[in-house]
């Protein structure tokens, strides 16, 4: 099986997320796209079969499928770009259907943006919360009290914890397998912890242990259900938001998003994308 590898939401070629991409004659059983997904070892690797004027696309981490991907849609539209042309592209998921626009930057990579499923955010329980945080060695006094915290989701549900230091942030550590366990009870894909830098910047990182991975440098789904949320509670902030990721990893990452003020409507998340040049020897 042909993999191809790239980077999403990249920054002066550097950094971002690493995807898996496979342009498919047929899909392969849910068995093998697992297979490869874990001998990929990517967060996550996605699988694509043309179907009638779009494509089918199927996202496997190492340890489950996941129902929408942010970064391995950036990095699918980038090898569709490469193969196909540029343009915009229906893609086809289990439930609903999303896009990608592609355009081609002067320095022979792609600039990619997906429009997202529709969005939703609901309050989460303070008792799940509690152990949240207290798996992450947080308290309550930790979290920006004008941020509530709640399940937000666009194509796959996260969790928002919005933080007011910076320093927490970088220092952030959490105890794998109950909180994998904490996440797969309510079907969360990331856990989305945010310090919220300005009205336009806002840093992020997002722990993915249901996926068997510790944390994602740069995660396009839990920036749209970012987006969602911020929409959801009124943020006075700006609608073209710029976010930072990866960094506190050593993998800087930069993610665009606009959204309207029309509630649930779909979200527009972007970036950039580099191949993946792997040492030989």
């Amino acid at each position: 099986m042909d993999v191809l590898k790239i980077a999403a939401f990249s920054h002066n070629n550097k950094g971002g997320n690493p995807a898996g991409v496979v342009i498919c004659s047929e899909m392969p059983t849910e068995n093998e796209m697992l297979k490869t997904a874990k001998q990929v070892g990517y967060s996550e690797t996605a699988f694509l079969k043309q179907r009638n004027d779009g494509w089918k696309i199927r996202y496997f981490a190492p340890d489950i499928e996941v129902p929408f991907c942010g970064h391995a849609t950036i990095a699918s539209g980038a090898v569709l770009g490469e193969q196909f042309g540029e343009g915009v592209y229906r893609l086809f998921l289990n439930t609903g259907e999303i896009s990608v626009k592609v355009s081609k930057l002067q320095t022979d990579t792609f600039y990619v943006t997906l429009q997202s499923p529709e969005t939703w955010s609901e309050n989460a329980p303070q008792e799940y919360v509690g152990k949240i945080l207290e798996s992450f060695n947080l308290s309550v006094n930790d979290l920006d009290p004008e941020y509530p915290t709640r399940f937000a989701f666009a194509g796959a549900k996260h969790l928002i914890l919005v933080l007011n230091d910076r320093r927490k942030l970088a220092d952030m550590s959490y105890e794998f397998e109950p909180v994998k366990r904490l996440m797969q009870n309510e079907g969360l894909i990331t856990i989305n912890l945010v310090f919220i830098e300005s009205s336009q910047i806002i840093h992020s990182r997002n722990p993915f242990p249901p996926g068997g991975v510790y944390e994602d440098p740069a995660t396009g789904a839990a920036a749209a259900a970012l987006a969602g949320y911020l929409r959801d509670i009124e943020w006075p902030g700006e609608r073209n938001i710029e976010i930072l990721q990866g960094q506190d990893m050593g993998v800087p990452s930069r993610l665009f998003v606009q959204y309207t003020e029309n509630t649930g409507e779909s979200i527009k998340v972007s970036g950039e994308t580099r191949h993946i040049i792997e040492a030989s020897g």
